[in-house]
């Protein structure tokens, strides 16, 4: 049976900038271009030629796309202008891409008050500056900005508008929840009635996230007869985000009745590296991957009660509603003080560590992790730590180093210009194989000296752990008083960008913390394979 095709429109370089602590540099944006393209995305929307120095320089040159249209974003000419006499849209026009999409409002309401124009007017600008898009490259694009909101208010005016910019040539008429509160049922029967107009194979939709339901409302339209989709990775937009592409491609791909009747050009291999795309993403931002995210984030695959993970053992299809490497990620059954035996083995398979179901010391083991976690630890976040606890108890973990004695000192001092600077000075002896070492290091703090001073030489293991680099520290106070104890997650980076996280728990900040750097370390040295 032959399938439609599915258009994906990616709007992350420009309505997802719009994001609140979201800012693109000219390098990023070439990046995710880049990785879009890679992806499958059939049009990348980059930004808006003239509204700043960066999308000007963007769009000076075409990039080099395999497959995806390069797509510049602007307004219609502006009340009482024509198109060759309004510098915005002329910038617009004159940008080095494939395709144009302009907004244009769609709502009588958003005419009156926020343009303070004509419905007629209105009506003139999109019928301008859709022909003139269309005369520069071919393929031109109406985003119906408030066009739920304007159908409900004055149906026939909102449809005026989406038939003016078909009728001028637009290759998408593209349906905006701008507002993002129109809920699905009232997007597929709008959308239904549309399509009586303008067929759906020159419809899009824009859905924003703003009742939680952009996805929802995407696939809703798509139901309803659009065949283009917008989007960003991870959702990115302004207030509560615009539809995740990351959620809405998976589905698309692997949920019926879409991937029954509905081609989208991203393969299955590509759909393999969604994870990656979106965790790389998160971390061209600095920010922190949503865990909890649908297929990519890191929890959309974990079990952790005992007799949910006996279940996922005998068999995946009992808790998971996908084979997660379908989507580039993983399963994880994790270990914690709810964990029954099978998560403890699920664990111990995962981290390749060999083992005998009959055998004591797992028994054992199991019995001293919910010890631990009784004390404060927390496994099923260290997983780093984890490991190395089972690789001790069930066979060994090289000595590689022991600390002799560490020393911290904060101190306030005064610099140059006669302000007071905190310096925080740390000493650690250590012993390698016999050879005592001492370094010393200053930091910003306690913890950040200590961690400069255990990595500053460690001997014949220094080469092992040269790029490894603390990328975040986590603190929890678990009970109060004056015998409050403290529970420390490190995460770590070595140099190939792997990733891995470590306790320690203490009724002293800085012991804990010094216990999850050793683990860090360690941990680093036995996934190298460092002699003994």
């Amino acid at each position: 049976m032959s399938r439609e095709r599915l258009y994906l429109f990616d709007t992350t370089l420009r309505d997802g900038a719009q994001t609140q602590g979201v800012g693109f540099s000219l390098h990023d944006k070439r990046i995710i271009a880049q990785m879009l393209d890679e992806l499958g995305v059939d049009y990348i929307e980059g930004g808006y030629p003239g509204a700043n120095p960066a999308d000007s320089e963007f769009f000076s040159e075409r990039p080099k796309f395999s497959h995806a249209k390069f797509v510049a974003f602007g307004m219609v000419r502006r009340s009482g202008r024509s198109v060759s006499n309004d510098p915005g849209l002329a910038a617009v026009l004159a940008a080095k891409t494939d395709a144009f999409c302009l907004v244009a409002k769609a709502s009588a309401y958003q005419v009156r008050v926020a343009l303070e124009t004509t419905n007629e007017e209105n009506l003139a600008a999109i019928r301008d500056s859709i022909s003139a898009a269309v005369a520069k490259s071919g393929t031109a694009m109406l985003d119906c900005e408030h066009f739920f909101d304007g159908y409900k208010e004055d149906p026939a005016f909102a449809l005026a508008c989406a038939k003016a910019a078909y009728e001028s040539g637009a290759r998408w008429v593209v349906l905006c929840d701008t507002n993002g509160g129109t809920l699905p049922h009232e997007v597929e029967a709008i959308v239904g009635e549309v399509t009586k107009h303008i067929p759906g194979s020159h419809l899009g939709i824009h859905a924003h996230d703003d009742t939680g339901q952009g996805v929802a409302n995407s696939l809703a339209a798509v139901r309803a007869g659009v065949r283009q989709i917008q989007g960003t990775l991870n959702g990115l937009g302004e207030r509560c985000g615009n539809a995740n592409l990351c959620s809405l491609i998976p589905t698309l791909k692997l949920k019926k009745p879409f991937c029954d009747t509905l081609e989208i050009n991203v393969t299955d291999a590509k759909l393999a590296t969604l994870t990656q795309v979106s965790r790389a993403l998160d971390e061209i931002l600095n920010r922190a991957p949503n865990k909890h995210a649908p297929y990519v984030g890191e929890s959309a695959f974990v079990t952790k009660t005992g007799i949910h993970a006996s279940a996922v053992l005998k068999d995946p299809h009992t808790y998971e509603h996908i084979v997660p490497e379908l989507v580039g990620n993983h399963r994880q059954v994790l270990v914690s003080d709810q964990a029954g035996r099978s998560n403890v083995l699920a664990a111990l398979e995962r981290a390749g560590i060999a083992f005998d179901k009959s055998d004591p010391k797992v028994t054992r083991l199991v019995e001293e992790m919910k010890e631990r976690e009784a004390g404060g630890y927390s496994y099923e976040s260290a997983e780093a730590s984890f490991e190395l606890l089972a690789r001790r108890t069930l066979g060994h973990v090289p000595d590689y180093f022991r600390v002799l004695q560490f020393d911290v000192n904060v101190e306030q001092r005064t610099n140059g210009q006669g302000r007071p600077n905190t310096v925080a000075l740390a000493v650690v002896k250590v012993d390698v194989a016999g050879e005592v070492l001492i370094s010393a290091a200053e930091g910003n703090g306690p913890v950040n000296a200590l961690d400069v001073a255990l990595r500053k030489d460690i001997g014949k293991y220094q080469s092992y752990i040269d790029g490894l680099k603390l990328v975040d520290y986590r603190v929890r106070i678990l009970n109060g008083g004056t015998e409050a104890v403290t529970r420390v997650l490190v995460e770590s980076e070595d140099e190939n960008g792997a990733r891995w996280t470590t306790i320690g728990v203490s009724s002293n900040v800085i012991d804990a913390s010094f216990q999850a750097l050793m683990d860090s370390l360690t941990y680093k040295l036995v996934k190298a394979g460092a002699p003994a």
